[in-house]
C-alpha cells in the first residue's frame, strides 16, 4: 500500500498518484484547477459535529482519534472505496489543516494501514 499524506495547499507532484481530498469542506481560497484533486471523499471526513468539537485542539487529539476511528468503522462504503483505490496504485490523502500532526488524514492513514493488515 502506497499512501501519502499532504496538505492540499502544497504543490502537486508526479509521485502523488491519485489525489484524494478527505475534508468535509472545500479548502478556503483554493480553486479546483489549482488543487488538482482526483477524488473528493467528503463523507469519509469526520462528521461536522466531531470536526467542530475537535477544533484542532491538540489537547483533544486522543479523544478525536478514538471518535473518528469509530466513525470510520461504521463508514464501510467510503473506506472500502478508498481501499479499492489503494489497490490500483499510490494515493495521496489531502487535508486543509495547518496542523500537520493533528488532522483527520493522519488518523485515516493509520486506520487504512490497520484495516489492510487485518
Amino acid at each position: 500500500m502506497q499512501v501519502r499524506i499532504k496538505r492540499v495547499y502544497t504543490e502537486p507532484d508526479v509521485h502523488d498518484g491519485l489525489r484524494v481530498l478527505v475534508d468535509r469542506l472545500w479548502p478556503r481560497g483554493l480553486s479546483r484547477s489549482r488543487a488538482r484533486i482526483d477524488l473528493w471523499l467528503r463523507e469519509i471526513a469526520p462528521t461536522t459535529e466531531l470536526r467542530k468539537w475537535f477544533g484542532h485542539d491538540p489537547s483533544r487529539w486522543d479523544e478525536f482519534q478514538r471518535r473518528y476511528r469509530l466513525e470510520l468503522s461504521h463508514n464501510t462504503e467510503q473506506v472500502n472505496s478508498l481501499v479499492q483505490e489503494l489497490g490500483k496504485g499510490p494515493v495521496t490523502l489531502l487535508y486543509g489543516s495547518k496542523d500537520v500532526s493533528h488532522n483527520e488524514a493522519v488518523v485515516l492513514e493509520g486506520f487504512l494501514r490497520k484495516s489492510l493488515r487485518s
